[in-house]
């Protein structure tokens, strides 16, 4: 299977097809929903970050008929691990759709060693957990979050305790921002080219649009 630059490509030949039928207009075609938890260590420093995505019935069941290999219509240990592999070596490139900031700055994250995938209740679960490249103190405003950079995955946080944070000191607020796409886009109007309306696909904009868990400390 080939791996298309730009798209998520979890695991189909049907996906990228669908893809390469929407190119200005880019709207998501798999939906996941997904579960933050913010570890923190004693001296307030990020320990890591546990990401857990949950896809849409229609895609699991892609990604199944694309990696049951002996045709059982179920997923062998072998075949999640294959799955878990495309999908580590796929987002690579896409710094594992992560949003990771200080006080508006984007903050370096080591490559997650591995990914797990697993299926429950007919769906695709995929695991990881990754740590700062650097230590990551909660002082000033800390911001986490989930996007895809393609728009081709809409990745989201269904409830606020969904973004979770283990030991949150006491000097710091949390606050769950959901931003309005009007209001996201005029605020960034001065920041947008014509690119990202012709084409989001090359753009790294859509982040605008991100469901975000913001730290103040």
């Amino acid at each position: 299977m080939q791996l298309k630059k730009h798209t998520l490509t979890l695991a189909t030949t049907v996906a990228l097809t669908l893809a390469a039928t929407v190119p200005a207009r880019v709207h998501p075609h798999v939906f996941a929903e997904a579960r933050l938890d913010v570890q923190v260590n004693p001296d307030q420093t990020i320990k890591s970050l546990r990401h857990l995505w949950r896809f849409d019935d229609l895609f699991s069941s892609t990604v199944l008929m694309e990696f049951d290999k002996n045709s059982d219509l179920k997923l062998d240990d072998a075949e999640l691990k294959d799955v878990a592999d495309t999908v580590h070596a796929s987002l690579a490139e896409f710094n594992y759709f992560q949003i990771v900031t200080v006080d508006g700055k984007d903050v370096k994250m080591k490559a997650p060693p591995q990914l797990m995938a697993n299926f429950e209740n007919d769906q695709l679960i995929i695991l990881f957990e990754d740590q700062p490249d650097q230590p990551l103190k909660l002082k000033g405003k800390v911001a986490f979050g989930v996007y895809d950079p393609t728009f081709y995955t809409a990745i989201d946080f269904i409830d606020d305790a969904n973004l979770n944070v283990d030991h949150m000191p006491a000097s710091c607020q949390r606050a769950v921002v959901r931003p309005d796409p009007d209001t996201a886009l005029a605020q960034n109007q001065s920041t947008l080219t014509d690119a990202f309306f012709n084409d989001p696909t090359g753009t790294d904009m859509s982040k605008i649009f991100a469901t975000r868990l913001e730290l103040t400390c």
